[in-house]
């Protein structure tokens, strides 16, 4: 089956598609391996890993399709990616969602942010007109090769004029042939239950431990009824903490010793970036020693 008909169900199902957020390849197959039915490449996570830059607009159109082909390559799941405002005017829209099909992405989130993207983490962001934001999502969704291919409206409206103003706009996004919608930013554990109820199309939460949303668990988003949630920073921020807090132990002690344990053995780690499979799939065309043989088997 399909990864974009596959991603499609699962929206649509009664159990929430988890989506983690990885920042590369290697953090996608670890999702994988722990059993979620997706993973999520998107705007932050993006930045940081591609420029160690916040998420302020430099990266372009070719670099997110990038990040999503490599991140399609390395996992069978299905990957969500996150668009940003189409990378430029509507009439890049299409292109946009022409090279997001080729990268193999399932799923694409556009969004109603101004010019300049500011993640909605960060203060001040505002958002386009209504008419802007609608004639994007109808590029988009008259783009697809795929009917399959699923286009996701995010309205950061709620921060800027309000819930009402935000519920409008998903509901004009869904009238343009959206199949899901995200309201970002609730500003109250009221305004994340109220959401779905007033929509009636697959919707989408984010928690982060640096937003403005009471973070809750998947249970309690199912409960609600929202169909999907997204970790936009999670593997990101750990890896940030873990790797600075090595980073200064090894300046200190000149060893590593003290973090062994929290490290994955070189088998284990060989096995998830697919040394064996690899060695195995080869081993009729190239001539590796014995022994290397003999430890893929």
């Amino acid at each position: 089956m399909r990864r974009t008909t596959l991603f499609k169900q699962y929206l649509q199902a009664p159990e929430i598609l988890m989506i983690p957020v990885a920042h590369d390849p290697l953090g996608a197959r670890i999702i994988e391996r722990a059993g979620f039915k997706a993973v999520g490449c998107a705007g932050y996570a993006n930045s940081a890993a591609l420029l160690g830059a916040p998420n302020v607009g430099l990266l372009t159109l070719a670099d997110v399709a990038d990040a999503v082909w490599r991140m399609t390559d390395a996992v069978d799941i299905p990957v969500w990616a996150d668009g940003n405002k189409g990378h430029d005017e509507i009439l890049n829209v299409p292109r946009t969602v022409r090279l997001f099909e080729k990268a193999g992405a399932a799923s694409l989130m556009l969004e109603d942010q101004i010019p300049v993207t500011w993640c909605n983490l960060m203060v001040g962001n505002g958002v386009v007109s209504r008419n802007e934001f609608v004639a994007k999502i109808k590029a988009a969704v008259g783009a697809r090769q795929d009917q399959d291919f699923t286009i996701l409206a995010r309205t950061d409206a709620i921060g800027v004029h309000g819930l009402a103003d935000a519920m409008e706009r998903a509901a004009l996004c869904l009238e343009a042939g959206a199949d899901g919608v995200f309201l970002a930013s609730p500003k109250s554990l009221e305004q994340l239950r109220l959401i779905p109820d007033l929509v009636a199309a697959p919707t989408i939460a984010s928690m982060s431990p640096a937003g403005r949303t009471p973070v809750v668990s998947g249970d309690q988003l199912q409960g609600m009824g929202y169909a999907a949630m997204v970790w936009p920073d999670a593997f990101t921020f750990a890896y940030a903490k873990v790797a600075a807090n090595l980073a200064a132990e090894m300046m200190r002690s000149g060893t590593t010793a003290a973090y062994h344990g929290l490290m994955v053995d070189a088998d284990e780690f060989d096995s998830l970036v697919g040394l064996p499979a690899t060695m195995k799939a080869d081993s009729h065309d190239l001539d590796y020693p014995a022994d290397m043989l003999a430890a893929a088997a």
